[in-house]
């Protein structure tokens, strides 16, 4: 199969992205595939190389990136630095050559490549792509939405309130510690555990410079685990212990920084609430394809969901591979499952 790998856009997980891309992208060749690399937002000048055959040589025409940096891209320089300056999202001849790829693999994440946007786009243009469609990610990307199908789905959440840049005169939070993060933000980014109320404000400032609407949620003291869900069945559960602070945006990408256990050593029965969770909660918000539910557990094994990943990270470290891999399929075979699973939106 002739296969874009999508990845980059203008989402603070660019670089992840990206790192999610190459690797996908080297497993689908292995696969036999031939795996372009493509960055949505720059896109590909037809004086790089006649896109009539770019999937000839699409290793060498791919976007490569050696490690993911330990900062969060500038957003403004990237957009400033295309030569095009134009006010689409999607760069030069993006949509022609997925036109010309068989399938999209969706490597984008955050911003609008997990957010539906570029879903219903490639809808629209007739592309096959990779994972949940447009409306079920659009649900997913919004946090505060995500929370209220959950609790109508019976999964536990943290207690919390929505606030919007133009109200913040006027909110008031008197639950500390809480934790303040972006709306819809990933990789931790913009987020901050708040101790007491002299904190709160400088912890707006920097949620609200990533976007114009956060969460102000308790903070969950305990264990943190991740459980992903393929076609409706959870896998295996995985820890993330980082050995310092909280699972930040340093912690997830820094080699070494953090340990990730799978299958997570706990009791069989907050693995099967767990697992249960993670299965109500994909069907709650309409997925059916695959996804990632992250999950905070108190020392008296009180469990709850934080958020849903529609387009979870994807290198053979990343946590759903690692889960994969517990119930024996390796990265590459993963990498060719989650396409034949995503096909099945079109049969």
């Amino acid at each position: 199969m002739d296969i874009v790998v999508l990845a980059g856009g203008l989402s603070s997980e660019r670089d992840v992205s990206f790192k999610s891309g190459e690797m996908v992208a080297k497993a689908l060749r292995a696969k036999g595939h031939r795996a372009l690399v493509l960055d949505v937002f720059m896109g590909y000048s037809d004086k790089e190389c006649d896109i009539t055959d770019i999937f000839e040589h699409s290793e060498e025409n791919s976007v490569k990136i050696e490690t993911i940096p330990s900062e969060a891209p500038d957003i403004k320089a990237i957009i400033a630095s295309r030569p095009d300056q134009s006010p689409s999202f999607f760069g030069p001849n993006v949509i022609k050559i997925c036109q010309k790829a068989d399938i999209v693999f969706m490597a984008l994440h955050g911003g609008d490549g997990e957010s539906g946007k570029v879903q219903a786009a490639l809808d629209l243009y007739g592309v096959k792509y990779t994972g949940n469609d447009y409306v079920s990610s659009a649900i997913a990307m919004d946090k505060n939405m995500t929370k209220e199908f959950f609790k109508r789905a019976g999964v536990p959440v943290p207690e919390g309130k929505s606030l919007k840049k133009a109200d913040r005169k006027d909110f008031v939070f008197e639950s500390f510690p809480c934790i303040v993060k972006p709306n819809c933000g990933g990789s931790s980014i913009g987020v901050t555990i708040v101790e007491s109320a002299a904190e709160l404000d400088a912890a707006l400032d920097a949620a609200f410079e990533w976007e114009d609407e956060v969460v102000v949620e308790q903070f969950i003291k305990g264990r943190e685990f991740s459980d992903g869900v393929i076609e409706g069945k959870a896998l295996p559960v995985i820890e993330i212990a980082p050995k310092q602070g909280f699972y930040d945006y340093k912690n997830k990408y820094a080699a070494g920084s953090a340990v990730e256990t799978c299958p997570a050593e706990i009791s069989e029965k907050a693995t099967q609430a767990m697992q249960d969770y993670a299965e109500k909660a994909f069907k709650a918000l309409g997925l059916t394809t695959y996804a990632r539910m992250d999950f905070m557990m108190d020392a008296d094994e009180n469990i709850y969901c934080l958020e849903a990943n529609t387009l979870p990270g994807m290198t053979p470290t990343s946590l759903l591979p690692q889960e994969a891999a517990v119930t024996g399929i390796n990265f590459e075979d993963l990498c060719e499952y989650l396409i034949q699973v995503s096909l099945k939106k079109y049969n």
